[in-house]
């Protein structure tokens, strides 16, 4: 008797204890679910760091792999940058390939959707705070906390599906991507568990716009084949349009008039975006002898095609970026610092961030009280965020760029488009990242992080709280421009 009631004891203690500490991880993601998202994410890096840093993920020799090397690799997986200081495609055992393949699919998801989805396995439900922040991650509005929320074109019943939704879609778009890339990958000449293995990480690749290659000569291997390039690009477009979009194109595809103002505008940027960077490429790079210059015209227009779409965030390459003209990468600096759609796999400022300036300096120019796009009027404070973004996105940039400079005395074009690549989370490289010294790493890992993780996110976590000022200052105009 006396050590059953020992043992029921021992039991009570130790619900108890559990139940402390899903009490405490739902404080926190009610308080402040932003902290809760960075920290889960931080802790993923720091997870895979572990993982890659141990003998068995390396390949050949059965040594660890340095810290810094473990820890930059990590931080592009996790933050589906793509940059890398390593070659990916021969240094890295099974089991290293195999964490950086569910790596990707992770960091894929989102930081604030991942975080959701933990934050309700532990404590088993969602606060409102946290189904806001939620639906914030997938929303470009950037739901706030009061009553404005109930105005968001993501209403809280429907976070749920669309958590579902970005499982779901992710895994059937990469298996999609994968069964059309198997007999490309077998007309190159690799046997059959070769062509699976590659076309399983080009597709989780590609949609989470990562640009991590298997294969030592990486998308050059399949520079002739238009099929494999056009489901790369396929993959990439349709990660960097973001999981509201494509929630919403799901549910009503054939009804453009019942898309949000967020999805018309994400659509109409995008392709903008896409055309431009084409034509741009195609003019610039046609003489090119290192580049374009010796194909003909339609090689070299469906190659300006495939690299104004991985330049949106896809990290793919099939020419030496390096090669480019300084015109070309600085076209190259502006798609990467743009990047893709809200709550997608593509990092970036977002192309609604772009839309929203447009649409202010457009109203401001013709005298307008406020913008409006496809019958709608957006509210200022939407403004406010979006120059918010820029101007973050842009210091943090800056700021690095000088570091970087400064440490490898390297060419600052160079330096410049790897930066941004990196806070883009894009992953197209010139070499200067593969050549860093160990400190330049963490340097450019911290750029990767901070950009992956979003400046508003950033800026929510680190303030302590929401302060109300119940009062109003005198207003006062300066003088601007």
């Amino acid at each position: 008797m006396r050590a059953q009631g020992v043992a029921r004891l021992g039991r009570v203690d130790r619900r108890s204890w559990l139940g402390k500490v899903r009490d405490a991880i739902d404080a926190l993601v009610r308080s402040s679910p932003a902290r809760f998202a960075i920290l889960i994410f931080a802790s993923l890096i720091l997870v895979t760091t572990l993982l890659l840093s141990l003998p068995i993920a390396r390949a050949g020799e059965r040594s660890s792999t340095p810290l810094a090397d473990a820890f930059f690799t990590a931080v592009s997986t996790i933050c589906v940058t793509g940059l890398t200081t390593v070659d990916m495609a021969t240094y890295w055992s099974p089991f290293g390939n195999a964490v950086i393949i569910i790596g990707m699919n992770v960091g894929g998801m989102g930081v604030l959707t991942l975080a959701s989805i933990l934050g309700l396995v532990i404590s088993r439900r969602l606060g409102l705070r946290a189904k806001l922040m939620a639906a914030s991650d997938t929303n470009p509005s950037r739901i706030h906390v009061g009553p404005v929320a109930e105005r968001q074109a993501i209403r809280l019943g429907e976070v749920g599906g669309l958590l579902v939704t970005v499982a779901v879609s992710t895994l059937m778009i990469e298996t999609v991507i994968m069964l059309g890339m198997i007999p490309s990958v077998l007309a190159a000449g690799h046997d059959l568990g070769t062509s699976v293995w590659y076309s399983a990480y080009y597709s989780v690749s590609a949609f989470t716009n990562t640009g991590f290659a298997p294969n030592v000569a990486g998308p050059v291997e399949f520079f002739d084949d238009y099929w494999f390039q056009s489901l790369m690009m396929i993959a990439v477009f349709l990660g960097s349009l973001g999981f509201p979009v494509i929630f919403a194109l799901a549910r009503a595809w054939r009804s453009p008039r019942r898309w949000s103002v967020h999805v018309k505008l994400t659509l109409a940027t995008t392709g903008i975006l896409f055309a431009l960077g084409a034509l741009a490429f195609l003019v610039l790079e046609y003489d090119n002898p290192k580049t374009y210059g010796s194909f003909g015209f339609g090689k070299t227009l469906f190659e300006a095609l495939f690299m104004s779409t991985m330049t949106r965030s896809g990290g793919f390459s099939t020419i030496d970026m390096a090669d480019l003209y300084p015109s070309s990468l600085l076209v190259s600096d502006m798609l990467m610092f743009v990047g893709g759609g809200s709550a997608s796999t593509a990092g970036g400022i977002k192309v609604t961030t772009l839309a929203v300036l447009f649409l202010a300096a457009f109203a401001e120019a013709r005298g307008a009280p406020s913008m409006e796009a496809f019958g709608r009027r957006i509210p200022r404070d939407i403004l406010r965020l979006a120059v918010s973004v820029v101007l973050w996105g842009a210091t943090i940039v800056a700021v690095s760029t000088i570091i970087l400079t400064q440490m490898t005395k390297a060419p600052l074009d160079f330096v410049l488009f790897d930066v941004i690549s990196g806070f883009a989370t894009c992953g197209l490289s010139t070499g200067f990242t593969f050549d860093l010294p160990p400190e330049g790493k963490y340097v450019m890992a911290a750029t990767m992080f901070m950009g992956r993780v979003g400046t508003v996110t950033l800026a929510a976590a680190l303030a302590a709280s929401q302060r109300r000022q119940l009062f109003k200052r005198p207003e006062e105009r300066p003088i601007v421009g």
